[in-house]
């Protein structure tokens, strides 16, 4: 399980970088999409890459790979 991987630090800088990344979004409640991005920052912690500027880039990258998907369904 997640809670038991990382330490309080890390854990809040995750859910720091997923809110970073998704506020403010029109789709940043879209549970799909924040599962996607969550994805990516615990793939990122688990890499021992756990500052909040880390994580929050891999949230970012996640985005920007969703959003060049989004368009190629379009």
């Amino acid at each position: 399980m997640i809670l038991e991987s990382f330490d309080r630090r890390t854990l809040a800088n995750m859910e720091a970088a997923l809110e970073r990344v998704c506020t403010g979004r029109a789709d940043g409640a879209d549970h799909e999409l924040r599962s996607f991005i969550a994805e990516s920052i615990v793939a990122c912690a688990r890499k021992g890459q756990t500052t909040l500027g880390a994580l929050s880039e891999a949230g970012e990258a996640a985005l920007a790979r969703w959003a060049i998907s989004d368009r190629k369904q379009a």
